[in-house]
């Protein structure tokens, strides 16, 4: 008899991130989930992860999570103390694998918006902005995003465009003078993990988490999804990925304790 295995959404989204990290790749991150994935992957298959924080942390072996990314251990260990100058610099250069954002809305082509809600002259909600999203989003090589699946998160077309992602399809980066290969690349949610067409550059379904039907999924997104040929089940955390998790990475759980829809 095969032992079940007991997580919860949040949980499988860090572990699914994590996996995306190769061994000496480098990550951008901030705080909060995708921390928690780029600590859980130099834990577990990728030691020589290079871990980069906007305030200039590189390389730090974190102890513990840290609460900001200005926080004394997004240093700890580390290979260099620097500064944000520093860390756009290396992106712009083109030696940054990975980074993380998120957002209030997410388009079909990846485009994300975190400024505001409605007529920028006079919106709805206002957003705290980009800060260094869109410089993350423009020059990394590969995007990254743990979100919530909900309609009016996945919406026709985002109020206002913070971090690019395909624009309006596929060759739309290039023409506008970002490097060829650079963009969005997976987009992992409480209900599925999607990648990105390579004719269209649109969204598309590439595995659905255990318990998921497609119904939920296309009731959650606001716009028509695609669906890749070979659609598989995502794999379950492991015994391993959750004992590190929640006893080294996120003991007293601010984050895998959150809600994740």
């Amino acid at each position: 008899m095969v032992a079940v295995i007991d997580y919860n959404p949040m949980e499988l989204m860090i572990c699914l991130a994590a996996r995306y990290l190769e061994d000496g790749s480098s990550v951008v991150v901030g705080t909060g989930a995708p921390c928690a994935a780029a600590m859980l992957s130099q834990k577990t298959h990728a030691p020589n992860l290079v871990i980069m924080f906007e305030a200039g942390g590189i390389g730090p072996l974190l102890p513990t999570m840290p609460i900001s990314v200005g926080d004394s251990r997004t240093f700890h260990k580390g290979i260099m103390a620097s500064s944000m100058l520093e860390i756009m610099d290396a992106c712009q250069r083109g030696m940054v694998d990975y980074c993380f954002l998120g957002g209030a809305q997410i388009d079909k082509y990846g485009n994300i918006n975190s400024t505001l809600i409605g007529d920028f002259h006079k919106p709805k909600v206002r957003f705290p902005g980009s800060g260094g999203a869109n410089d993350l989003a423009s020059l990394c090589w590969r995007t990254l995003v743990i979100t919530p699946h909900d309609p009016r998160r996945f919406v026709e077309k985002v109020d206002f465009i913070t971090s690019p992602g395909y624009l309006w399809g596929k060759g739309a980066r290039e023409a506008v003078g970002l490097a060829p290969g650079t963009g969005p690349y997976k987009i992992i949610t409480n209900l599925c993990v999607m990648g990105f067409d390579e004719e269209t550059k649109r969204l598309r379904v590439e595995t659905i988490h255990p318990g998921v039907s497609k119904e939920q999924i296309v009731a959650a997104t606001g716009f028509e999804l695609l669906w890749a040929p070979d659609l598989t089940v995502s794999e379950a955390p492991t015994e391993l990925e959750l004992e590190i998790l929640r006893k080294e990475v996120d003991p007293h759980k601010y984050i895998i304790g959150r809600q994740a829809s």
